[in-house]
């Protein structure tokens, strides 16, 4: 069979995420009233800042707008991850990145599974947060005997999804009809259930140690939690919420707003209260209820060098460390005020941030440097052809997440009041060992993106190799 025959990853991996938002529109209706918010603040930005607009037209990213999406789940066992990262590379996405969430009191440690080349990511710009709950955490040995036991019966993916992943690893993709039939089976193991696999006692007991491992433990499977839309203005859909009826947490996670965003704005409204039938030791069901799946947005702006990284991080923790506690809704205007005020150390424009080299771009020929070609030659260096505006450079979006952040918004909606404090060290090895393979890393691949843009500007420009 020919790879001709079968379907790109790219494609499954549109039609997936487009079947996963129809079905969390169903069972999350607020879901569908949080989308068309974000469509409309989007539309408003687009026609009130034309050189955004013109920004994203350039960078491509206005095609890919409307279909930003990322999901977030969580599984319990290393089978169960390792079993994810085989689904997911069906669709072509690997998994980027190592967030351990313990130091911020969330016992789990992620990756995200991502496209991890820009034309695939134009594609389709889907992406999955996925956390393994740390079971060492569990500080009760009965308690985590427990969750072992409950976790090693369960059984998440379908056999007719194992049998297409395993046909897709021995013939080197799907048929149309494989596809499809992929899609629909792979979106059983994200759906909700409303039955928990525990009696009340035992979800109470679980719910007691720490929401996340009631949510991760007491279902059939690890449902979608939430799924996110992506704004050009994160603010203005904040303030809006209400307006919707849509009840948004206290305060927006990541850095503040400024003239050049960067890295990644989150907010959320409260997670939905559910109604759940736990199951007894003689199998009567018991109504109770269950708390954890929950609408969330994000703005997305320039991804950072380590040098971009190493400076937000230090900007972040001194606020943090001014504030001297949980940012909230009694402090959220003077968080922001900190946050502003600590944050005015980090260059707000392009050029400065280019120049620093605090942040990645993407580079692009201009029709004047096309018009010149026959005149050039490899003695140009870069800077000389940006500064005839031969090429021009455009803001690399980041594709990826900040684990306070992550954090910060599974604690407000969990409804944890008083966060957990876990003095674990970052496991990463152990997760990797889980998963089946190393995480790729993502500063690699935007320095891998920025160069590609660099080797198509010479290309078109006939020169030899340029460095940023």
């Amino acid at each position: 069979m020919t790879a001709q025959q079968f379907v790109s990853p790219n494609e499954i991996r549109s039609r997936f995420s487009l079947a996963m938002s129809e079905m969390y529109q169903k069972e999350v209706p607020l879901y569908g009233e949080l989308l068309s918010l974000v469509a409309e603040t989007n539309r408003q930005v687009l026609s009130s800042d034309s050189e955004l607009a013109h920004q994203l037209q350039i960078t491509g990213e206005i095609e890919r707008l409307a279909m930003e999406r990322h999901g977030a789940i969580r599984v319990g066992t290393a089978e169960e991850l390792t079993t994810l990262r085989r689904l997911f590379n069906v669709m072509g996405m690997s998994p980027v990145g190592y967030y351990d969430l313990a130091p911020a009191g969330v016992p789990v440690h992620s990756t995200a599974f991502r496209a991890v080349h820009e034309q695939d990511l134009q594609a389709s710009p889907f992406r999955v947060f996925t956390s393994l709950l740390r079971l060492e955490l569990i500080d009760q040995p009965e308690l985590r005997a427990l969750a072992q036991r409950l976790l090693e019966r369960r059984y998440i993916f379908t056999d007719r999804a194992l049998a297409l992943i395993e046909q897709h690893e021995n013939q080197g993709g799907l048929t149309a009809e494989q596809a499809a039939e992929f899609v629909e089976q792979a979106l059983e193991t994200f759906r909700w259930h409303s039955q928990a696999t525990v009696s009340a006692a035992e979800y109470q007991q679980l719910h007691d140690q720490h929401r996340l491992i009631a949510d991760v433990v007491a279902f059939k499977g690890p449902h979608i939690n939430h799924l996110t839309p992506r704004t050009l203005d994160i603010d203005a859909a904040q303030s809006t919420m209400p307006q919707r009826g849509i009840t948004p947490k206290a305060v927006i996670e990541g850095p503040p707003r400024r003239r050049c965003p960067i890295l990644l704005r989150q907010t959320s409204f409260k997670a939905l209260v559910e109604q759940v039938a736990f199951v007894e030791s003689d199998g009567a069901a018991v109504m109770g209820q269950h708390t954890a799946r929950f609408g969330e947005i994000e703005q997305r702006g320039v991804a950072l060098t380590p040098e971009g990284r190493a400076l937000y991080d230090r900007l972040l923790q001194a606020t943090n460390d001014a504030l001297q506690t949980t940012p909230s809704e009694g402090n959220a205007a003077h968080y922001y005020q900190l946050l502003q005020d600590n944050f005015r150390a980090f260059p707000d424009d392009y050029p400065t941030l280019r120049e620093q080299r605090l942040a990645w771009f993407r580079y692009f020929p201009t029709e004047l440097g096309l018009a010149a070609k026959e005149r050039l030659d490899d003695s140009w260096t870069l800077e000389q052809l940006i500064a005839e505006d031969y090429i021009r450079f455009q803001p690399l979006v980041y594709e990826d997440f900040l684990p306070v952040s992550a954090a910060g918004i599974f604690q407000s909606n969990l409804g944890d009041n008083a966060q957990a404090h876990y003095n674990a060290t970052s496991s990463r090895s152990a997760f990797e060992q889980a998963l089946g393979m190393k995480v790729v890393d993502e500063l690699t691949l935007y320095r891998q993106t920025q160069q590609r843009s660099l080797q198509a500007c010479a290309q078109a420009l006939g020169l030899g190799a340029l460095e940023a």
